[in-house]
C-alpha cells in the first residue's frame, strides 16, 4: 500500500491525537468564594478563623486513554507535543508559549506553532532529542500511533507522558479537561470543553431539523483499495452527528467495492481532495457508476483535517460535514461560513 496511505491511515486513527489525556477533570469551572461580611459582634477570647488555603495544582495525577495514572509534580514548563491534536489543545489553552517540541504538521497549524522544533513523525519520534529539550511533560497518541516504543523510553527517563487516543467525541471532550489539569490551566481546559460541546450540540440540533439521513460513504483513500472510517469510530460518530448514515468500513477501514455498490451511497465525500481527487475522477471509475452519489452528482470535496482531527477544531469539523451532506440547513448562527474550498489547497490528512 503507498506510503500515503500508511501516513493517512495512522494520523486517522488517531493515537495521535492524543490530543490529550483523556480522563476526566472537574466536571464544572473552578472558582473562588468571595469575602463573607464580618461577624455581628466579638467575643474577646475568641480567636479569628484562619483563612482556608486553597490545595496547590501540584503534584496533580491524571488518567490517560491507555489508563495510566501519571503525576505531574510541578507545574510543566517544557512540554512537548506528538499529536498535531494536541498542539492546537495547548494552543488553546493558552499555553502555546511552553511547548518546546512538537510532531511534524502538513497543517501547519496553528501558525504561531510553526516555529516549534520538529521531534516526531508519523513514523518515527525522537527520543533522544526529547530529552535533550529538558521535556517535563510529554503528550503522545501511544500504541494507536505507534508511538508505545517511545511512551516506554520516555517513561524510562522519568518523564511523565500523557496518552491521549480518543475514540469518542466525549473522550476527546473529557482530554481537553485532562489536559488543562495536567498544564495548570484547569479552568481553561473546563471552558473549552464546555464552549465545545455547546456548539457541537447546537450543530446538531441543526442537523436534527433535515428531512432525510442520507447514506455517506466518507472516502479516505481509493488509490490501492478503497477506505473509509469505521461507522463505530468518532469519524462515524460525526457523520451521525452531522445527520447522516455512514457506510461502515472494516476496523482495518477498508471496504471492498462489491460492498460500497450494495450499500449505494447517497452521497460521497472526498476526504482525500486534498491530493487531487476530483468528483469527475469518481465518475470515472469502473464500477462506481450506479452508485446514487454519482448519478445524482453529489460528490463532494471536504477539509478531512477538520474533520479527523479531535481537537478544538472538532467544531469546524461538524459544520463542514452538516455543508456538505445537508447544504440546505443554515448553521452560519452557530459558526461562519469558511473560506476557500479544501480542494484547492494543498492539505493532508494529520490527527
Amino acid at each position: 500500500m503507498a506510503a500515503r496511505l500508511t501516513f493517512r491511515l495512522l494520523a486517522l486513527i488517531t493515537a495521535v491525537l492524543v490530543l490529550l489525556g483523556c480522563g476526566s477533570g472537574p466536571s464544572s469551572p473552578l472558582w473562588t468564594p468571595g469575602t463573607g461580611t464580618a461577624a455581628p459582634f466579638v467575643t474577646p477570647n475568641l480567636t479569628a478563623a484562619p483563612t482556608a488555603t486553597p490545595a496547590p495544582a501540584f503534584p496533580v495525577t491524571v488518567t490517560d486513554d491507555e489508563g495510566t495514572a501519571v503525576t505531574i509534580a510541578a507545574e510543566p514548563t517544557k512540554i512537548v507535543s506528538i499529536t498535531p491534536a494536541t498542539t492546537e489543545t495547548l494552543f488553546a489553552l493558552g499555553v502555546g508559549s511552553r511547548v518546546v517540541g512538537k510532531v511534524e504538521d502538513v497543517a501547519k497549524y496553528p501558525p504561531e506553532a510553526n516555529s516549534i522544533p520538529v521531534v516526531a513523525t508519523f513514523s518515527s519520534v525522537d527520543v533522544e532529542r526529547i530529552v535533550s529539550l529538558g521535556a517535563d511533560l510529554v503528550v503522545s497518541g501511544g500504541a494507536g500511533l505507534t508511538q508505545g516504543p517511545a511512551v516506554e523510553q520516555l517513561r524510562r527517563a522519568k518523564i511523565p507522558v500523557i496518552v491521549s487516543y480518543p475514540t469518542s467525541i466525549d473522550q476527546a471532550l473529557a482530554g481537553f479537561r485532562t489536559l488543562g489539569q495536567a498544564v495548570g490551566a484547569a479552568d481553561a481546559g473546563n471552558q473549552l470543553a464546555d464552549a465545545t460541546k455547546a456548539k457541537l450540540d447546537a450543530l446538531a440540533a441543526k442537523a436534527a431539523t433535515a428531512t432525510s439521513k442520507p447514506r455517506l460513504f466518507y472516502e479516505i483513500d481509493a488509490s490501492n483499495g478503497i477506505f473509509t472510517p469505521p461507522a463505530e469510530s468518532i469519524y462515524g460518530e460525526m457523520f451521525k452527528l452531522a445527520g447522516a448514515e455512514p457506510i461502515s468500513g472494516s476496523a482495518s477501514y477498508s471496504i471492498s467495492l462489491e460492498d460500497l455498490v450494495a450499500a449505494d451511497p447517497q452521497v460521497i465525500l472526498l476526504g482525500d481532495a486534498a491530493y487531487g481527487v476530483t468528483a469527475d475522477a469518481v465518475k470515472a471509475r469502473a464500477g462506481w457508476g450506479g452508485m446514487t452519489a454519482v448519478k445524482d452528482g453529489r460528490i463532494v470535496p471536504i477539509d478531512d483535517i477538520v474533520v479527523t482531527r479531535p481537537g478544538p477544531r472538532l467544531v469546524d469539523g461538524l459544520a463542514a460535514l452538516i455543508r456538505a451532506i445537508h447544504p440546505e440547513i443554515d448553521i452560519s448562527d452557530v459558526v461562519p461560513s469558511p473560506g476557500p474550498s479544501p480542494a484547492a489547497s494543498p492539505l493532508a490528512t494529520a490527527a
